[in-house]
């Protein structure tokens, strides 16, 4: 693993870093805060998956999550969206949903996609290793959080595992991938056109066939220009009713799709996520 940067924040220290990832066949770069602890200590770990289009460094830079994971204790790692280099094959069209910066969190199995888009095993297997290897990370002790298809991700992953991740959360999330053109697109070109492999990685599918967990918190902004298309969270809470499954879903007036709205909730999300990784 190399370090790219290291740089103090709120008496902790904010890495980026690369390494070669044998999931993805490339160089993939995350970032994570490590917060101040005391020697020897190991600490719960929040996972944080990003949008369409980012990198890591998007919440890093945007995210306003390093004071209250100070505060908090808590480790903060985000991972790129997709696997990245001049080998790795993008939206043959150039578009922003597909390919580079758009793997959806999911092992592609269609061709050329399968070699490298394989974001799933990626987060859940792969760099969990690699940060117990070389963080002060409690694996016993760990959350899921994202945003926009990070959202999507944070939640079907989190209801897969529901035993590893002890909190689940998300802003303004692909809540039903199999029913909105984003989702149409990524998951037919990675995973091909049988709609039935795509039901792992679409969280109403999963909630309609039984997955649970505890509780689940979702802020999504009113004035979001994807909402109606794109986001869908009445179909979330539809499904959350009818199956039983706690949600919290706070629709907040004025609030976009961007940082900006991400940044002002943030810190609500992390003590949500503590309390459940502390208690």
């Amino acid at each position: 693993m190399e370090t790219l940067s290291v740089n103090r924040a709120h008496g902790g220290e904010q890495g980026v870093y690369r390494h070669a990832s044998t999931a993805t066949g490339t160089d993939m770069t995350f970032s994570v805060f490590v917060p101040p602890h005391a020697e020897g200590e190991t600490l719960p770990v929040v996972w944080y998956l990003s949008g369409l289009t980012c990198t890591h460094a998007n919440v890093t830079e945007k995210g306003e999550y390093r004071a209250a994971c100070a505060e908090l204790g808590l480790i903060f790692v985000a991972p790129d969206t997709s696997p990245r280099g001049p080998e790795v094959p993008g939206d043959p069209d150039g578009a922003y949903d597909f390919g580079l910066g758009a793997g959806f969190y999911v092992d592609a199995t269609e061709e050329p996609f399968a070699a490298n888009y394989r974001m799933w095993t990626y987060v859940t297997e792969e760099l969990p290793t690699l940060l117990a290897a070389y963080f002060p990370a409690d694996l016993e002790r760990q959350s899921i959080m994202g945003h926009s298809m990070g959202g999507h991700g944070a939640l079907t992953i989190g209801l897969t595992f529901p035993k590893r991740y002890k909190a689940v959360s998300a802003f303004a999330p692909i809540v039903a991938p199999s029913r909105v053109s984003w989702g149409e697109k990524a998951l037919g070109g990675y995973l091909g056109p049988d709609r039935a492999a795509w039901a792992k990685h679409d969280a109403v599918a999963l909630i309609e066939a039984g997955a649970r967990v505890p509780d689940l918190l979702i802020d999504q902004g009113e004035a979001d220009v994807f909402l109606a298309k794109e986001l869908r969270p009445e179909l979330l809470e539809q499904a959350c009713a009818a199956a039983g499954q706690k949600l919290t879903l706070r629709m907040q007036p004025g609030y976009d799709h961007s940082y900006y709205f991400i940044s002002t909730f943030m810190a609500g999300h992390l003590a949500w996520h503590a309390a459940r990784l502390k208690g």
